[in-house]
């Protein structure tokens, strides 16, 4: 029998255009936790760490501050990553965690869901 597997977005593959010469770009540490990805939309915590976007948090997390440029593997401990946190185009579909609060935040970081 066989079975089908998916693959997933691939690293920046939700990216139309960013700025040049990275600076789209940050490096950030997310949380512990599972795993993550490409594409995810990630929220700023009281700790400084990204966490996913959850809009009925109360701890940051509500606000989306980045969105994951690839993905990440669960862990126990906290995991350094790549966001997209300004200047770009990306493409909605392709977006863990979208809704309408989440395309606001985004905007306000000058980041185009299209």
């Amino acid at each position: 029998m066989n079975s089908i597997k998916t693959q997933g977005n691939l690293t920046g593959e939700f990216l139309i255009s960013e700025g040049e010469g990275r600076i789209s770009r940050e490096q950030i540490v997310v949380v512990k936790g599972d795993a993550l990805p490409a594409g995810q939309l990630l929220g700023t915590i009281g700790t400084g760490e990204y966490a996913p976007y959850n809009n009925t948090a109360t701890d940051g997390s509500e606000v989306v501050s980045a969105i994951l440029y690839g993905r990440l593997a669960a862990s126990g401990e906290s995991r350094p990553a790549v966001g997209i946190v300004r200047l770009a185009e990306v493409a909605a579909q392709l977006l863990n965690g979208l809704d309408a609060p989440a395309r606001e935040d985004l905007a306000a970081h000058y980041v185009i869901v299209r």
